[in-house]
Order: C-alpha cells, then structure tokens, then sequence
C-alpha cells in the first residue's frame, strides 16, 4: 500500500526539515530565503525537501497585492500594529502568518527545464495534506471558496470552509509548492485582518482587482475537526508521519548525504534580495 502511494504522489524520500519552533528573533521573509536556497540547491542534484515553519506574526502580500493603490500605507499601518509585512515571490494574494498557521513547502526537482506540469506539484501538496488528516475521517476537498482570502482552484476545505491555500515559485531545475495551513484560533478574525488590509490597500479600485474576503469562508482545523487546540501541533505530526511512511533507509540516507544547508550569513542575504527585489510598486 505504501509503494502504491509512493507512486501516486510522487512523494517518497523527501528529506523533513522540520523548523516550526525556529522562529524566535526571525525576518518573516527568512524562511521564503531559506526555500529560495534550498530549491538552487535541489536543482543542482540535491534532495527532495518538505520544510515545515511557522512565524508569529507576519502579514505576506502576493505581487498583485502589493501594486494596489494603497498598499505602501496599508504596509504601514500594519508594520505599527506589529505585523512584519513583505511581498512574497510566489503565487497567491494577501495571507496572515501567526503561530496558529503551519507552512509547509514542497522542493522538488524538474523533470527537465520545459516542465511545465505545475498541477502535478499542486496534486502532491494535496496528496500529502489531505493523507495527514485521513484520521480525523474528515473529507478534504480541492477548489476555489468563494470570499476566501489568497482564493485559487487548489484552495483546500472541509464541509465548504478553506484552512489551506496553495502557491507555487518555480526556478530553473527545481520548483517549490507552498502551501499555509490554517490550524488553530479563529478563521473568522484572519478574514476581517485581511479584508481591512483590502480596505486600505485597493482604495479606489473595483471588485475584480483583488480578493473579496468574506468572514464565513475560511476555519481553522480546531474549529473543524476534532484536533482541538493543540491541531497545529497534532497537523504536523501527521505530516511528518506519512512522509516517513513513504521514506526508506536508502534513499534517507542518499538524501542526508546530498544535503547541504545554507548557512545563516546566505539566508540573511537572500532575504535581503527578496526584499529588494519583490517590494511594494515593485
């Protein structure tokens, strides 16, 4: 069974770079650096990577986000409330972070530099979420909710509410689906933080220029399943024990053989690039 879901997925042997209590002192943008980094690196023959982070309190806008007419003051006003707020270099809208929100990204190799098959990554990310909460005999369903904020086809719900958006950043050799997973506290209040950043930043624009955020689109897995308020945690666990499920000893080994972190100098480096080069007017 378990080779059969080797196969379907495409998600054996992935090496698990587990940071989700590595955030203290941290730039929000420093794990998206560490993502960049990772993915130059498994573009160049190095391991399959799932990297699982967390952050206390970052406000991550899409590129489309950030050329609204007010996001420069809509940035502002949230850096005065505490919000670290960037532009990320992947797809996507306007996403909230905080302790309750559980990152995960998925580095993989192309199969050759025209590989275009972006759904595959997309369907793996879904494979991997949807097999960690097999337990909680919830059904886990794929496709856009209406009002929900960063809305795509591969927004991730339970009974007709989102806890899951997925973004991609493809590079040459190797690509990163990313996905945020909306784990414990109140869907309801991450909606109203983002229709307000909408409310500052699109000030002037129509409906279809950005997102419509509703307050009745999106939950967390406390407030769906039967997790409780530790799901972040519970969420993770499952994560990581259906990717050893799908891991065997040869290829954990040839991929803690193959890996080579970045050290902390590169990582500040790059989130100063990012931060540079994806910026509000940017």
């Amino acid at each position: 069974m378990e080779q059969e879901i080797r196969q379907e997925t495409g998600l054996g042997d992935l090496f698990i770079l587990d940071r989700t209590n590595d955030y203290a002192g941290r730039d929000v943008l420093y794990s998206f650096a560490l993502d960049e980094l990772l993915c130059r690196h498994t573009g160049k023959g190095g391991p399959s990577i799932c990297h699982i982070w967390r952050y206390p309190r970052g406000f991550v806008m899409g590129l489309r986000d950030s050329r609204l007419p007010g996001a420069g003051e809509a940035q502002r006003r949230l850096e005065a409330e505490g919000w670290s707020a960037v532009v990320r270099n992947s797809g996507g809208a306007a996403v909230p972070l905080d302790l309750g929100v559980i990152n995960i990204s998925i580095i993989l190799p192309k199969p050759s530099v025209q590989s275009f098959h972006f759904h595959d990554d997309f369907e793996r990310m879904y494979a991997l979420i949807r097999l960690a909460l097999e337990e909680t005999s919830c059904e886990v369903q794929k496709g856009e909710i209406s009002g929900a904020y960063c809305p795509g086809e591969y927004d991730l719900s339970i009974n007709g509410m989102k806890f899951c958006g997925i973004a991609q950043r493809r590079q040459t050799h190797a690509s990163i689906v990313q996905a945020f997973v909306v784990a414990e506290g109140s869907g309801r209040e991450r909606t109203r933080l983002v229709r307000s950043f909408y409310d500052q930043a699109a000030i002037g624009e129509g409906p279809f220029d950005h997102p419509v955020v509703t307050d009745t689109s999106t939950a967390s897995l406390q407030e769906l399943t039967r997790l409780g308020v530790h799901a972040g945690a519970a969420f993770v666990s499952a994560v990581k024990r259906v990717l050893r499920s799908l891991q065997t000893e040869a290829g954990l080994m040839a991929a803690e053989a193959m890996l080579a972190m970045p050290s902390e100098e590169q990582v500040l480096q790059m989130a100063d690039v990012l931060r540079s080069r994806y910026k509000i007017g940017g």
